[in-house]
Parts: C-alpha cells; sequence; structure tokens
C-alpha cells in the first residue's frame, strides 16, 4: 500500500464529505476510493471515518490521523518545491470562512485577487453568520468579529467593527429621535439571530454598561431583512457598523446615540496552531492582511 497515496485519498474524501463526492473528486472508481480507506484502516487497526446517511463523520482517530495526513504531505510538498527549485508556486486547496455581509463585502474581492496570482489554489470560502470548528470542518484561515474564547487559537487583529443603533428618517419623523437610552423603551425594535455577535441593546455611560431594549416590533433570522425592515420605517436596529454603511451613506438610515455606544468588536483572522503553518496558509493570510486592514481603518 502506498501509505501517502492513501493519505491524500483519505484528506480528499473528507473534504469532498462523502466517498462518493471524494471519488467525483479524483476522478476514480468509488470502490477503488472506498477500498483504499478500508486498506488504510486495516493498515492502522482502526477506525478513521463512519459511514451515515448524510455521508461520513470521522472518529477522534480519524481527527487526529488526518489532521497529523496533513501537515505530512503538506511537508513533502514543500520539500518537493524546495528541492526542485519551484519556491514561489503554491498549490492545493484551501479552506477560509468568514460571516456572511463581511465576506461579501470585503473578503470576496481579496480572494478572487488571490486566486488569479496563485492559480494552483483551489479556495473554499464558506460564507456563515455562525463560527465554525476549524478542526472539525478542516478549516484553515477563520475571521472572526467578537472577542474570541478559544484561547488555543492563534489569531491576529486586524481592526475593530462599531456596533451602531440606526433608524430611517421617516420612522423618526414619525416617532421621534431617542436622546437618550431610556428613550428607546417607547421605541420599536428590529431583532434578528443567526449571527453569533449580534449586538446587543447595551450602552455606556460613565464607564458603566446598562442596557435598554425598544419594544420588540419584528423579529427576523438575517441581518439583511432586519435592514431593509428598518430601512422600510418599522424600527430601530442594532447592528455592525459595515452592514449598513450603504445607508447611511445614502441617507436611507440615519445613526442614533452615538456617545452612548459600547466598546468597538475586534476582527481578527485566526487558525489552528499548526507549526510550520502550511506555505499556501502563510501566504494566504500575508496577502489578506494589510488589505483587511486598510478596510478596517478607511
Amino acid at each position: 500500500m502506498d501509505r501517502f497515496d492513501a493519505m491524500s485519498v483519505l484528506l480528499t474524501v473528507v473534504e469532498a464529505g462523502s466517498l462518493s463526492a471524494g471519488a467525483r473528486r479524483l476522478h476514480a472508481p468509488l470502490a477503488t476510493v472506498s477500498r483504499k480507506v478500508a486498506d488504510l484502516e486495516r493498515h492502522l487497526g482502526v477506525r478513521l471515518v463512519l459511514r451515515t446517511r448524510r455521508g461520513l463523520s470521522l472518529t477522534e482517530e480519524g481527527r487526529s490521523f488526518v489532521a497529523a495526513s496533513r501537515r505530512i504531505l503538506e511537508q513533502l510538498e514543500a520539500a518537493e518545491r524546495q528541492a526542485s527549485g519551484d519556491h514561489g508556486a503554491l498549490r492545493g486547496a484551501l479552506h477560509v470562512t468568514a460571516p456572511i455581509s463581511f465576506g461579501e463585502r470585503y473578503l470576496m474581492p481579496i480572494a478572487l485577487e488571490f486566486l488569479k496570482e496563485q492559480p494552483d489554489i483551489n479556495l473554499r470560502l464558506t460564507l456563515i453568520d455562525r463560527p465554525l470548528s476549524l478542526a472539525d470542518e478542516h478549516v484553515d484561515v477563520a475571521l472572526r468579529i467578537g472577542h474570541l474564547v478559544d484561547s488555543a487559537l492563534i489569531a491576529t487583529r486586524l481592526g475593530t467593527v462599531r456596533r451602531v443603533i440606526c433608524a430611517s428618517p421617516d420612522y423618526l419623523s414619525r416617532r421621534g429621535v431617542p436622546r437618550e437610552p431610556e428613550d428607546l423603551a417607547g421605541h420599536d425594535g428590529i431583532s434578528f439571530q443567526g449571527f453569533a455577535t449580534a449586538p446587543e441593546w447595551r450602552y455606556r455611560r460613565d464607564g458603566a454598561a446598562f442596557a435598554v431594549e425598544p419594544h420588540p416590533k419584528l423579529a427576523v433570522n438575517t441581518t439583511e431583512a432586519a435592514i431593509q425592515a428598518a430601512v422600510a420605517g418599522i424600527g430601530l436596529i442594532r447592528v455592525l457598523s459595515y452592514q449598513v454603511s450603504d445607508q447611511l451613506r445614502s441617507g436611507a438610515l440615519q445613526e442614533l446615540l452615538t456617545e452612548f455606544a459600547p466598546e468597538p468588536l475586534p476582527v481578527n483572522l485566526i487558525h489552528l496552531p499548526v507549526d510550520p503553518l502550511p506555505l499556501k496558509v502563510r501566504y494566504f493570510l500575508d496577502w489578506i492582511r494589510p488589505r483587511l486592514r486598510a478596510h478596517l481603518a478607511g
């Protein structure tokens, strides 16, 4: 058994999500791919993957072996590039995740330019408003907004984003402009769920934090729906500044209670504590860090 080949097949199957999807990606018969995974399990004497109706999942031994295999194959590829003198070319799959709105607005254009620069990289960009497990989801780089709770991850600060309260001019003309946080108790609010760092109705006064919530007029499950409702004059929303930058610039929404705003939320790039860091990951981080910092500073 060619163990390097078996490792490569296993990684492809795991990244594809199933044996059949892995076989299609490898342009190989399903029976061949299944046999190579089974041979590897037999060689190691443990189960690596569990077949389920939804595809497959890794056992604890499988997660450990996949992580080790990824490091080994990346080191092998780096050694081959160094031996051949091909130092600059990057190859392989790269999985990156970010919140939807931030990813569409800022990360996507940068990622597209990166792909033009590195045509042998296959990028999987998962835009989702909840944090993914980097280990379980095989994520190389994640962009997180908010305070980090997992100290085992390696983080690089990019900047911050503000939490803002806003409403449409139409709503404010009908209901009045709140001057103090306490005034919000007499206003309608739009709430949304699904975003891990959805801003709370929280304020600061003389160094102390306190909260006052408006009447829950409408609840939706996406930020975009909440913004549409606010523009339509339904009520007030609290969102992150970049999510409504266009509406604030055009005047469709008006920012409120800025002097009571809480501390901005940190924006970080994170990755697993892998040593050495794969060349493709290191190069991608070096590519996007200054570009994203420029956007956040602007």
